[in-house]
């Protein structure tokens, strides 16, 4: 090695200084003895005083070269000494075993070596400089021979060179190099063997805040003291680049294995692929835990961890490699999804799926602020800001346009059954949803946010005041769609299908906006339709059996009953009553208004009816068949969350017919 040539020769010429420095101390010797001499001989020859006078100033020429001398003998020595101490240290630090085993011991070796070589320059220097002055005297004063003058010379040629020598070493030479090396590798393995991914636990669980504590020691206190160090020394040398960028590879790896368990293929999935309404729905809500589990967890836990090593940079390098983990963590890959979200089509799910994503952003929103805050962070915040824009823009959007949505829907056609549209269920179930207490705050913030931007003032009740506009337009489709049947009995079957499913609303959030005064008033209309339907229908069945007609025997008249209920039976035959108490209800109008006057015609007329027994219905036939009426042939709307009571199949259908609408506006 180089560094290993040049002290071998360093040696060589400390051996020669040593000559040397011998040398001028054998001369001071001789100096001291002949200024006595001198002095005598001055004062036996007082009467040549004034020709004597200048062996005076040679008496003081030896005795300065001889104070040059003892003060460039201090230094010299020095060097020689210091010499034998660098040349150990050396030993310590091209030792081939790596360090991170007791890396203080070694970083103060690093140190001491440091510190030997400076003391070594400054020697040099300072020998150097009363070597010259001993020079000058020499050649000034002809106090010595050239063959002494050459020696003193070659001993400043040989400090001077042993001065460049520590210069360099200084200025991270090899043998520095080497041992900052050495560091670096202790770095990246120390810090490889304690990182451990984190372990996922469900934020809905008690064991969050467990987790949030976690992340406030991602590393043992002994592994940080070591790497702090480790960073520490490298940074006066300025190697701390190789430091950083291990770093970076390292904790992003650890990053990547603690997200690795949560099955994140999805993040990655086209929006498209979820045509599944609860798939979609389940997608997010795993994004959302993932989501805090990323932040609160693993980005928190990097954040500090970049903090605790490399904070005593002054060039702030530690924000910026935070910055690096995050995005190599794939946390763009996390707001990607939402803006994924935010950029499909116009849907009613779609408001409530925007409302959970500005939910889980404004959760994170303090971890946002201090973990992205910096300028190396801007790609984060700025993705993060699109974000929230897209999500608040796109739900009051679809929110203003909600009423409109169910006034373009009067066109469709109602149930051919006479039950509750699909569309009313939806909307009332999703009401509900609006207004229950995991979204109602959400609305009126995004809503407050949005009219900020517009630099409107929000106004309280706004909320309110859109689902009293829902419902308004609701009403006024079930008159239009009322009117579209054919069959008036159908129609009064519908509006007490719909009337009934207003009432059930009753200690829902939507019933209790809208009050009991509404709910008491469907319930009326429900009452009334009842009554019309019967009239209607079995009234004029009947009516067969209790006019009297001279031009009708009982037996036509029976006989017409017969017919005419066979054909109001099969025309009903598929009419449903959704509710099941209303269902009963009517079963038992129905019956009372009936088998009663049905029975009493018999009885009346029993004569007739036994002799044509096969043609007329029995009373028990007749009570049996009223009772398969309005059954419907599959359940439905039978829960208050949204979507529930139908299945996937019908809530798409629902759910495409609403986005059509919107997004034909």
């Amino acid at each position: 090695m180089a560094e290993v040539q040049s002290f071998d020769n360093l040696l060589a010429c400390r051996n020669l200084l040593k000559a040397s420095i011998d040398n001028s101390t054998a001369l001071a010797l001789a100096l001291d003895k002949t200024g006595p001499r001198i002095a005598e001989l001055d004062q036996k020859l007082t009467f040549l005083e004034m020709a004597i006078r200048p062996g005076g100033s040679k008496n003081c020429t030896f005795a300065a070269v001889r104070d040059h001398i003892s003060l460039a003998l201090g230094p010299s020595a020095a060097v020689l000494k210091i010499l034998d101490s660098i040349r150990e240290l050396e030993k310590s630090l091209l030792s081939d075993s790596l360090p991170h085993s007791d890396i203080f011991s070694y970083i103060s070796t690093i140190k001491q070596f440091e510190d030997a070589i400076k003391f070594l320059t400054a020697n040099c220097n300072l020998a150097i400089q009363w070597l010259e002055g001993v020079i000058q005297f020499l050649e000034g004063n002809s106090v010595a021979d050239d063959r002494y003058i050459s020696k003193v010379k070659r001993s400043v040629a040989i400090l001077e060179e042993l001065q460049a020598t520590g210069e360099q070493a200084g200025r991270n030479g090899e043998l520095l190099s080497g041992a900052f090396a050495k560091l670096e590798i202790s770095f990246k393995q120390i810090l490889t063997e304690s990182s451990v991914p984190l372990g996922f636990t469900d934020s809905s669980s008690p064991s969050t805040a467990k987790q949030a504590n976690n992340a406030a020691l991602p590393l043992p206190g002994p592994i940080l003291r070591k790497l702090q160090a480790i960073v520490e020394k490298l940074n006066t040398g300025n190697r701390t680049n190789s430091c950083i960028s291990v770093f970076i590879e390292v904790r992003s790896l650890n990053a990547k294995n603690s997200l690795r368990a949560l099955d994140l293929d999805y993040l990655e999935n086209a929006v498209e692929e979820y045509d599944d309404v609860q798939h979609m729905e389940g997608c997010i809500h795993e994004w959302s835990k993932h989501m805090e589990f990323m932040v609160k967890c693993v980005l928190e836990s990097e954040h500090m961890l970049c903090n605790e090593v490399f904070g005593s940079l002054a060039s702030g390098a530690w924000t910026g490699c935070f910055a690096k983990i995050a995005v190599e963590s794939g946390i763009l890959l996390f707001l990607r999804f939402g803006m994924s979200i935010a950029e499909t089509k116009k849907s009613p799910t779609k408001l409530l799926h925007l409302l959970n994503i500005f939910s889980v952003l404004e959760t994170l929103r303090m971890d946002f602020n201090k973990l992205f805050g910096g300028e190396s962070c801007n790609e984060i915040k700025t993705k993060t800001r699109d974000l929230v824009t897209k999500v608040v823009n796109g739900a009051s959007e679809i929110f203003w346009e909600l009423p409109l949505q169910v006034e373009l829907e009067r066109r469709s056609s109602p149930p051919s059954d006479g039950g509750v549209p699909r569309l009313v269920s939806f909307v009332t179930d999703y009401c509900n949803r609006l207004l229950d207490d995991n979204y109602r705050p959400i609305l009126t913030q995004v809503l407050r946010i949005h009219q900020g931007w517009k630099y409107e003032k929000y106004e309280e009740g706004l909320v309110t005041n859109q689902i009293y506009s829902i419902v308004r337009e609701i009403a006024v489709n079930l008159d239009a769609w009322s009117k579209a049947y054919e069959r008036k009995a159908l129609s009064y079957i519908f509006m007490m299908n719909n009337h009934c499913h207003f009432t059930s609303l009753k200690g829902t959030k939507l019933g209790n906006l809208m009050g009991d005064s509404w709910l008491n008033a469907h319930g009326n209309y429900n009452e009334y339709y009842s009554a019309l339907y019967l009239r209607e229908t079995w009234g004029k069945i009947l009516a067969s059996l209790t006019q009297d007609n001279p031009d009708s025997s009982p037996k036509m008249r029976l006989m017409a009953f017969n017919e005419a209920f066979d054909d109001m039976y099969k025309k009903q035959l598929n009419w449903v009553v959704i509710d099941e108490s209303l269902r009963n209800k009517m079963h038992k109008l129905v019956v009372q208004a009936l088998v009663p006057a049905y029975t009493s015609y018999l009885q009346k007329y029993r004569v007739v009816v036994e002799h044509r027994s096969d043609v007329f219905y029995t009373v028990q036939s007749l009570e049996t068949m009223l009772n398969t009426l309005f059954k419907a042939k599959q359940v439905k709307y039978t829960s208050s969350t949204i979507g529930s009571h139908l299945t996937g199949e019908q809530r798409n259908a629902v759910i495409d017919q609403f986005r059509f609408t919107l997004t034909a506006m």
